[in-house]
This record gives structure tokens, sequence and C-alpha cells, in this order.
């Protein structure tokens, strides 16, 4: 297998800090040619620099961030301030330093009682912003060793959702408990970008390409799919 065989376009880098600055570059050209900029952030160690590369004096001062409508690809069942939290982790490195109005950013409320409810809501105010289905500009995501992307994990009834933009998702470890964007809603956008780093996700990839791993079913309707790689992730490909 080589990353040739990914679904998409691949970029190789050098390592983290090299994706995370490729694409913080990607994603501020995707922003200068849309007005409103809707853009789903995901959590996790690769996106974190992302955000602070976003945030920083390369790219903070050349963005237009008042375009900006941010979105959520998942959320643990934590309140915002919890540590597990993914609205906590976007927010402590790129929210709070740059200046996107509070009322653009669309944070799932994963931490009530009842996220059935709290997934219908949040699949109405995709539909609502962006369309039927909703058209995001670019959705970021990540992939685990499971092979799982968003909160979409091997086995579980999220995988097979067709009728929302997002539903409850459960996790093989703690915190269990997800609400998360459906196959659908994230197929829909013009611009799916993946961070992969590390070669702990050699298994995940491989995945990807023989169609057995949920992140295998991320294929675009009518946009790019862009895979961001370092050296340590790309050379499990060979």
């Amino acid at each position: 297998m080589s990353i040739e065989a990914l679904p998409g376009a691949a970029r190789v880098l050098t390592d983290r800090i090299a994706v995370a600055a490729a694409a913080a570059q990607w994603v501020s050209e995707q922003a200068a040619r849309s007005n409103p900029f809707r853009i789903a952030l995901s959590g996790g160690s690769t996106p974190q620099f992302l955000y602070e590369a976003l945030a920083s004096s390369t790219f903070k001062s050349g963005i237009d961030w008042s375009r900006w409508q941010v979105y959520f690809s998942d959320e643990r069942a934590v309140a915002p301030d919890h540590h597990d939290s993914n609205y906590r982790l976007v927010h402590d490195t790129l929210l709070s330093k740059v200046p996107i109005h509070p009322a653009n950013v669309h944070r799932i409320d994963a931490g009530g009682p009842d996220l059935d409810a709290a997934a219908t809501a949040y699949s109405r105010l995709l539909e609502a912003e962006s369309g039927r289905p909703p058209r995001l500009d670019v959705v970021l995501l990540g992939v685990g060793a499971d092979g799982h992307t968003a909160s979409l994990f091997p086995g579980t009834p999220a995988l097979d959702v067709v009728d929302a933009w997002a539903t409850r998702g459960r996790a093989d470890f703690e915190p269990f408990d997800r609400i998360t964007m459906t196959f659908p809603a994230i197929n829909a956008a013009a611009h799916i970008g993946f961070l992969i780093t590390g070669n702990e996700k050699a298994a995940a990839l491989r995945g990807v390409i023989d169609g057995s791993a949920p992140a295998a079913r991320v294929r675009p309707d009518d946009g790019e799919l862009l895979w961001f790689l370092d050296a340590a992730a790309a050379g499990t490909l060979g």
C-alpha cells in the first residue's frame, strides 16, 4: 500500500508542526474565498497545533475573522469547560485568541441530560444555516487508531445514520457518550481535510485504503478530500 492509494489527494510534511502550518495555509485560503466561511472543527492533539498556527502572527492578521461561522464535527458528553471538551480545546487554542464573534460559534450542547434532543437540535441548526444537505466550506477531521473519525466509531449505529446531519455517537473509551456529525453531513462539504501524524495510525490508514475503517466512508459528494500527513504517518504505508 502507498499514500497514492488514499482517496483524494495527500500532502506529506516533515512533522506535526509542518502539518499544522500547511493545513493553516489551506484553511486561510478557503476562508478568503467564502463569505460567510463555514468550517467544522475537531478535537485532538494534531488539530490543536493547527489552531495555534491560525492564531499565530503568521496567519491571524491576514484572515478576515468576521466571515467565520464555526461548527464542530463532534463533541463529548461533558460540560464546555471540561478538559475533555472539544469546544474547550478550540476555545483555548483559537477562539479566545482571534476576533470571532461569539454568536458565530455554534457549539454542540452535549453536556445536558438529553443527548438525542441535542443531536436533533444540532442537525436542525446545520440545515438551517447551511442548507439541505448542509454545505460547509471546510470540515477538519482526524483518524483514531481504530479508524474512527469525528465520533463515528466502528460497529456503532451512528455509522449508518442517513436521515440526520448529527446523531449520538458512542466511543469505546471515556468519555463514552458523544454527539457527532454524520457521514451525509461530512460528505456534503466543499472541502474535507484530514490531519494525520505519527506512526501509530498505520492500521487506520490501511483501513481507509481497504475500506474497513469508518474513515473510509468519508468521500465528498462534490468536493475536495485532502490528507495532511507527517513523514512518520506516511512512512507506515511505504
